[in-house]
């Protein structure tokens, strides 16, 4: 049973190297704890209308923090980095018959929405 894109990709994460990595093509997004690989990939793909190329994931453990005398935690979360196809360039294959065939390539080549300016 799978969760609908919303549900997995929770928000995108946004620092320096994030905004760095951006430019070549590489995403940084918070995601639900029990999403797969394949999982992620599926919601940026229906998300935000791009390629997806690979996905990075890594547990991210909380950090203990005290107020006072009591010691407590921050919650863990799961962190993906997500490279998309910055290629948008028309594909051509040897098809039955010998014939030459192209497709374009119908995606975006950046995420927009991710907030930072290109």
């Amino acid at each position: 049973m799978s969760k609908a894109p919303q549900d997995i990709i929770i928000k995108p994460v946004i620092t320096e190297k994030s905004s760095y990595d951006a430019a070549y093509g590489k995403y940084t997004f918070e995601v639900a704890k029990t999403a797969t690989k394949t999982d992620i990939r599926n919601a940026v793909e229906k998300l935000f209308n791009v390629k997806v190329v690979s996905v990075n994931t890594l547990k991210v453990e909380g950090k203990v923090k005290r107020q006072r005398y009591v010691e407590g935690t921050t919650p863990s979360w799961k962190k993906a980095v997500v490279t998309i196809d910055m290629e948008a360039k028309e594909t051509s294959y040897l098809s039955k018959g010998g014939k030459d065939t192209k497709t374009a390539k119908k995606y975006k080549t950046a995420i927009e929405e991710f907030g930072i300016g290109q």
